[in-house]
């Protein structure tokens, strides 16, 4: 399917914004041209599968389609964040990349898309402290560890605020240290969803709402999560 019906197909289902196609078109045009390593996927008609009908795939989670407060972390090229911001446009969006580059084109393509409701924000996410305890969502894709995204998300979100991560092949050991994880978080035990219409190769989104105040102790200090991860 050529890209331009493959984005008018995606605009339907998911009742995206009429002008949602083109603005979707140029994000994918620009992802192609930028001379910076966004991701290994640029060519527009893959990457309409593998990026943006993948990003769509969050608005079957039902909270993220009522959220006020989204933060995505690691955005990368935009991916679910500046998806995200165009199909929930009451929804005010924060992209959170550490790289200046990427963070750089970021600024760009919400520009260029005419994004009101984005905002950029360069650093890490344990650094963020303007972000604690606000988000009704936070979103992070093919980012990090199920645990370590826990980790990232809890001090981030408001009491009832949820997850949203995009994970591909499903492992034990790795959901095993997540729900640890969680536990110690105040998070509930993440929830595999499964997942339609996604051009990402064993696509699942995890979910997982938090109950209970973040202990005082996170975030840990930057890359902490990672080299001593919870649970592990």
């Amino acid at each position: 399917m050529p890209t331009a019906e493959r984005l008018e197909h995606l605009a339907q289902h998911y009742s995206l914004p009429g002008d949602a196609p083109a603005r979707l078109a140029l994000l994918l045009d620009m992802l192609a041209a930028s001379p910076h390593s966004l991701t290994s996927v640029r060519d527009p008609a893959q990457a309409v599968e593998v990026h943006v009908a993948d990003s769509l795939t969050g608005l079957s989670v039902s909270e993220v389609r009522a959220a006020s407060s989204i933060a995505d972390l690691g955005s990368g090229g935009g991916f679910p964040g500046l998806v995200l911001a165009l199909a929930v446009p009451a929804a005010h969006v924060t992209l959170v990349e550490s790289v200046a580059k990427k963070a750089g084109f970021l600024e760009d393509a919400a520009d260029a898309m005419e994004l009101a409701n984005v905002t950029v924000v360069c650093a890490r996410a344990e650094a963020w402290a303007a972000g604690l305890g606000v988000h009704d969502i936070v979103t992070a894709r093919a980012l990090a560890p199920l645990g370590v995204l826990l980790e990232y998300a809890a001090p981030l979100l408001r009491e009832g605020g949820t997850l949203v991560a995009w994970k591909g092949r499903r492992d034990a050991e790795e959901e095993a240290v997540a729900v640890r994880a969680a536990a110690e978080l105040g998070m509930a035990a993440p929830e595999c969803r499964e997942t339609e219409g996604s051009g990402a190769a064993e696509r699942h989104l995890w979910v997982s709402v938090k109950e209970r105040p973040t202990p005082d102790r996170f975030p840990r200090r930057d890359g902490v999560a990672r080299k001593r991860p919870l649970g592990a």
